[in-house]
């Protein structure tokens, strides 16, 4: 394993930067053509009570949605996928990326539901996301997670078995990331937990949208909240049948979980390197 005191001085004197593409000659392809959901799937978990609890266990399943979870309406005469978050699951992209810039913009609607009800509402990006569908609280494909929640957009969170090395620094009973911090594993029942605190905020208010870059390329990702990096990932990896093996693949989730939220403008170019802003070659 490389030292962090080697990889990190490096992206902190190019963090800084604002950015949101890479050049003009970008190549980007629309995930969202603005009319339907033409070229994913959806997948909803078991009803749950308001304690987040399975009322019956059984899942409502692939590409079956009586409450009409996912939906595309007007926003100001433009078209827009509206997620209601009354149920826990997720569109998932039918093609698998790998070394790529993503990019959408997303905002919050009014309605919370559940065990989210007058909380902060939450949603989520998982990328390289494998498997079996509902592996992560009967909802979600094992992945990495781009955390899309009011005031923590930016976090790290791994899923069903997804895990990634970030520097951080332990504070209270967290890890809240800092580029000259020390670098950790993250994952499920490792002595850090699975989740890692973005080092900023940048995030608009409550019903403004909000533009999200999401850079991977080999085993690096890198979260970006409105132009600013909220972290770098290293080694992002999958423990599969006891072994941690590379996750640097797969398909591309957007999460329903207990709060309305919009998304736009979904779009993904491939690239063969990290912005230079980013990392100095």
């Amino acid at each position: 394993m490389r030292s962090a005191k080697f990889i990190i001085p490096l992206m902190m004197c190019a963090i800084t930067f604002g950015f949101t593409t890479l050049s003009t000659k970008d190549k980007w392809e629309s995930l969202f053509n603005g009319k339907d959901l033409k070229g994913w799937d959806t997948y909803i978990g078991p009803d749950l009570d308001d304690a987040g609890k399975p009322i019956n266990g059984t899942p409502i399943g692939l590409n079956n949605d009586p409450r009409h979870v996912f939906t595309i309406v007007k926003d100001n005469g433009e078209n827009v996928i509206r997620i209601s978050g009354e149920n826990w699951g997720a569109i998932s992209t039918k093609k698998e990326y790998k070394n790529y810039h993503l990019q959408l913009q997303f905002k919050w609607g009014a309605l919370s539901w559940g065990q989210k009800k007058g909380k902060k509402k939450d949603s989520g990006l998982l990328y390289h996301s494998v498997g079996k569908y509902g592996a992560d609280y009967g909802a979600w494909m094992r992945s990495e997670e781009f955390q899309i929640e009011e005031g923590n957009s930016g976090d790290f969170w791994g899923v069903a078995g997804g895990l990634a090395s970030i520097p951080a620094d332990k504070v209270g009973d967290g890890y809240i990331y800092n580029p000259q911090g020390t670098l950790m594993t993250f994952k499920e029942g490792g002595s850090q937990g699975r989740h890692c605190i973005k080092g900023t905020d940048a995030e608009n208010p409550s019903g403004q949208w909000n533009t999200l870059d999401l850079y991977c390329y080999d085993d690096t990702a890198i979260h970006v909240i409105n132009g600013k990096v909220m972290m770098v990932l290293y080694q992002t990896k999958q423990m599969d049948n006891g072994q941690e093996t590379p996750l640097t693949m797969g398909k591309i989730q957007i999460q329903s979980e207990g709060a309305e939220v919009y998304y736009k403008q979904i779009k993904i170019q491939p690239i063969d390197k990290l912005p230079a802003k980013l990392i100095k070659q």
